[in-house]
C-alpha cells in the first residue's frame, strides 16, 4: 500500500473507526470489533444487504491489513436506538415483533446526530432548547424529528429500504 502513500504501520495509528449501517438491536454504542462482532455483523446482512456485507469485508481486510491496532465498529442506526415506543413500534403483534426483532431502527444516525449538533453550534443555541427537522439528502435520504438533541421520529424503518423515496 505504500506506493499509494505513506505506508499504514508508520503513521501512528491510535484506532481505526468503521462505519456499519445496521447494528440490530444489539449494537448500538461503538464496539471493539472481533471476530464474534463480525459474525454478528454478517448475521444482520438481510437488513442490510448493499451495506453490512461490504462493511464486513471492509474490517477483515483493515484488521488484517493492521493487526495490532484496535478496531471499533459505530453503528447508524445508535442515534435511533431510543426512539420513543410509539415511534419505534410497527402496528403488528407484540411478540411477532419481539421474536424477530421487528422495529424501527432508523439509520443515517450519524449524520442526524452531526448535523442537529452542529445547527445547535451555528445557531449559538443549547441542544437541549432545539426542536428540530434535519433531512440527510444524497447517499441516500432520510428525515428525522430531533427534541432537545434526543431523535423522536424518523423516516427509515426496519431496513434502509423504508422511508423517503431515493
Amino acid at each position: 500500500f505504500a506506493e499509494a502513500g505513506a505506508e499504514l504501520g508508520t503513521l501512528g495509528l491510535a484506532a481505526v473507526g468503521h462505519r456499519v449501517v445496521h447494528g440490530g438491536q444489539e449494537f448500538y454504542r461503538p464496539t471493539l470489533v472481533d471476530d464474534a462482532l463480525i459474525a454478528e455483523l454478517a448475521e444482520l446482512s438481510p437488513l442490510a444487504p448493499l451495506h453490512n456485507p461490504p462493511a464486513v469485508l471492509g474490517i477483515e481486510v483493515a484488521r488484517r491489513i493492521l493487526p495490532g491496532v484496535p478496531h471499533i465498529a459505530v453503528f447508524d442506526t445508535a442515534f435511533f436506538h431510543d426512539l420513543p415506543a410509539a415511534s419505534a413500534t410497527y402496528a403488528i403483534d407484540r411478540d411477532i415483533a419481539e421474536r424477530w426483532q421487528i422495529r424501527r431502527y432508523g439509520f443515517h444516525g450519524t449524520s442526524h446526530q452531526y448535523v442537529s449538533e452542529q445547527v445547535a453550534t451555528f445557531l449559538g443555541e443549547p441542544l437541549a432548547s432545539l426542536n428540530q427537522i434535519v433531512l440527510h439528502l444524497g447517499n441516500g435520504a432520510s428525515a428525522s424529528a430531533i427534541v432537545g438533541g434526543r431523535p423522536v421520529d424518523t423516516s427509515m424503518g426496519l431496513t434502509p429500504m423504508e422511508g423517503l423515496v431515493m
